[in-house]
């Protein structure tokens, strides 16, 4: 396999740019990273930079929020903007010859956005609607619960992506103009450029529209203490008025970086993500029939990130289904994997990263991603074998390093009553 090869330049202000030409459309897929993520926010006013996400492409110093609008509905162009734990992330897909229009476009809302007063209103409204909107929402209330617990607030992964209606109504023009100043900077910008063009020309082409772009230094947020846990932490969030329970259980584990990584992406491909969820699927959904959905997700991040097992059941199955969790685990954590266990999951990860990369959009994410976490350019050649060489006693290890029930933060949602052991 030759590899996506990519072509990796760094300006001279800082910004990093990744090249690579795909010829299966005339068309170029621009994904731009900011490292001005939710890491940011402060105790005291969390959910700021969701609302610089929201709030970005809605007008610059040279185009309002209509005119910018227009300009990239004309050329059939929809710009994404969103924003995780550590990045602001926009997103688009332009034809070939609209690339350096709609490329300056983008680097004028990196850039200099304006942040209108009358669009930050509007935009506030809408954020607090959907923040209401997840406080009624069972599943999304135990992941924020779950989360809050795992890390505590001092910690900027316990705390709400979009914030409470409270700090939103707080947040002014001023916080986001100051916000985007501080950490939306040259140094801080990863560009991908993927598609019908040379790398080349894309990089000669991300030079001329951010050349003259020269600001501080942001610094991202990579190490905070977690809280003390001394054993298991339960807690039911009563939602009577629904008709189904929310489950989600978990730990805090390891970061990206982590050299057990990929013995621990495997151990949770086989505990609740391979085929129909996993041991997790087999036993509590097919074999019990005890639950709407169950599956597990790893988020190994740049600090460690939790190991989340999340199901929905009916409010007579909860406790059933929790303990059915709770003996996966042991069994997991006392045998660790079957060696088809490990060579079909073995096989699925490595088989799924082609489909990954059937798009162009698809592999400028992934060029994100390994640009993000430092993996190098060739990541996609050295990740079957890193797969390949893990040995079942390493998944096994990872197991008893991640998982143990009696340490476990169990968050429960919806129309449940009862206590959880």
């Amino acid at each position: 396999m030759p590899g996506l090869a990519p072509t990796r330049e760094v300006l001279a202000n800082g910004v990093t740019v990744i090249a690579k030409r795909t010829s299966t459309t005339p068309a170029v897929t621009l994904v731009a990273n900011l490292r001005a993520g939710s890491v940011h926010d402060t105790q005291e006013l969390p959910g700021l930079a969701h609302f610089v996400s929201r709030t970005i492409d809605r007008g610059t110093d040279q185009h309002s929020a209509d005119e910018l609008a227009e300009l990239l509905d004309n050329r059939g162009v929809t710009l994404s903007a969103i924003v995780n734990r550590h990045l602001l992330s926009l997103a688009c897909t332009c034809l070939i010859e609209d690339i350096d229009d709609v490329l300056r476009l983008v680097a004028e809302i990196v850039m200099r956005p304006a942040f209108p007063a009358v669009e930050a209103d509007r935009r506030r409204g809408e954020i607090i609607t959907l923040i209401r909107q997840d406080d009624d929402n069972p599943a999304v209330v135990a992941v924020e619960t779950l989360m809050s617990m795992l890390y505590g607030p001092a910690h900027p992964y316990g705390r709400r992506l979009r914030g409470t209606v409270e700090s939103v109504e707080r947040v002014d023009r001023h916080m986001l103009q100051q916000f985007h100043a501080t950490h939306c900077v040259p140094a801080g910008l990863s560009l991908a450029v993927v598609g019908d063009i040379e790398p080349a020309r894309a990089i000669e082409a991300a030079r001329s529209v951010f050349d003259g772009w020269h600001s501080g230094t942001s610094v991202d947020v990579t190490d905070s203490p977690l809280p003390h846990q001394s054993g298991r932490e339960c807690r039911v969030v009563p939602m009577m008025n629904k008709s189904q329970t929310d489950i989600a259980y978990g730990f805090a584990t390891i970061a990206r970086h982590d050299a057990s990584y990929h013995a621990y992406w495997l151990m949770n491909n086989i505990l609740g993500q391979y085929s129909l969820g996993g041991r997790l699927g087999d036993s509590i959904r097919e074999e019990q029939g005890m639950a709407y959905y169950v599956f597990s997700s790893l988020e190994a991040n740049l600090m460690p990130g939790p190991l989340v097992i999340r199901a929905g059941v009916s409010p007579t199955n909860v406790a059933r289904a929790v303990s059915s969790i709770d003996t996966e685990l042991r069994k997991l954590v006392e045998t660790g994997p079957t060696e088809q266990e490990l060579i079909e999951s073995k096989q699925y990860l490595i088989g799924s990263m082609p489909r990954t990369l059937e798009t162009n959009m698809g592999i400028a994410t992934y060029l994100q991603t390994a640009e993000f976490f430092g993996l190098g350019l060739d990541y996609d050649l050295r990740m079957p074998d890193l797969l390949r060489s893990v040995t079942p006693e390493q998944v096994h290890e990872a197991a008893r390093r991640a998982i143990d029930p009696d340490r476990a933060t169990v968050v429960v949602a919806g129309p449940f009553e009862g206590t959880l052991a």
